[in-house]
């Protein structure tokens, strides 16, 4: 077989670990493919992306095309010869895109397909109260996380684990099962496995600001998951109602304490440096907390500046 010519294309964070793991194995990375650079901050600075920050220190050649179907674009992808691809967190391919290396387009995904398919299938894994998850490897087709199976592996979620704890073991994890499937496809030992094409219950949905609102009325541990599910991004958000204010009040960190009371649901109880929410089957207290137009800060900081009413609840 020739030797491997891969192009890798990835945009967030979460593909620079897998990237570099490619580099650092001696891996002939001929082009690198990410999302064009975005305006951000107040004073608009185009913001280039992690995968782009990373291919530019290691002289890594970058194309950031805004239309993956253009003739420009597919010219200068095919000019570079690639025999492999390897997708990690990068959007929808065409087929005239992943069709291109002898080899095939292989994507990661960050769950056991076909579980989770979809954007945020960290968040959901967490939020839906799962023990366990992993990282499947598979060849790109029409639809969206649906191709054949490469290799799979398993890793326990803690009940500590948040989206962020999860996101950087499930780098590390998929860095490994990435080199092993490029090894597998080069050595032709790869046997790819088709999934079931009847409906899949546990779906990764993109999250939106109103998945992010907490219901404070479901059971306790859903309400800890959700908050650990999405933290630290974009984290679980809530109105607190104190006197006459309604504050926007984001929660990063919590911890949940089964014990019975009588309050009434919602309720804030608090002193100089707790707070807690009375919940159904016991409380859910606050460790890391934003108000609106402040940093996050740990929950006995806020409390030296907030004035809570005595009758403040959240909802």
């Amino acid at each position: 077989m020739s030797k491997l010519r891969i192009v890798f294309m990835g945009t967030p964070d979460f593909a620079v670990g897998i990237l570099d793991t490619l580099v650092q194995n001696s891996y002939d990375i001929v082009g690198v493919i990410t999302a064009p650079d975005k305006p951000a901050g107040r004073g608009r600075k185009l913001n280039e992306s992690a995968v782009k920050k990373y291919a530019v220190e290691h002289n890594l050649k970058v194309m950031q095309p805004t239309n993956l179907k253009s003739e420009e674009f597919l010219d200068e992808l095919k000019s570079l010869k690639p025999n492999l691809q390897i997708i990690v967190a990068f959007r929808m391919l065409p087929k005239v895109v992943w069709e291109i290396p002898a080899l095939g387009t292989f994507n990661l995904h960050a769950s056991l397909l076909p579980d989770y398919r979809g954007a945020a299938p960290i968040n959901w894994a967490v939020i839906n109260g799962e023990t366990k998850t992993g990282v499947t490897t598979f060849f790109i087709d029409n639809k969206i996380d649906t191709g054949e199976i490469l290799l799979q592996q398993e890793i326990a979620i803690t009940p500590e684990d948040n989206a962020g704890s999860l996101h950087d073991k499930l780098m590390s994890l998929g860095a490994g099962v990435v080199v092993e499937t490029v090894k597998a496809i080069e050595a032709d030992t790869i046997s790819p496995k088709k999934q079931p094409t009847t409906p899949i219950e546990k779906v990764a949905y993109k999250i939106h600001k109103d998945t992010c609102e907490i219901n404070w009325d479901t059971t306790i541990d859903k309400i800890y998951n959700h908050i650990r599910g999405l933290s630290p991004y974009p984290a679980a958000w809530t109105t607190l109602y104190t006197g006459d204010d309604e504050l926007f009040l984001k929660i990063y960190d919590a911890v949940i304490l089964k014990e019975p009371h009588h309050l009434k649901l919602k309720t804030i109880v608090f002193d100089k440096k707790t707070m807690k929410i009375a919940v159904a089957g016991g409380f859910v207290a606050l460790l890391e907390i934003q108000l609106p137009g402040k940093r996050k800060m740990k929950t006995h900081e806020v409390l030296n500046g907030l004035k809570l009413d005595e009758k403040a609840y959240v909802g």
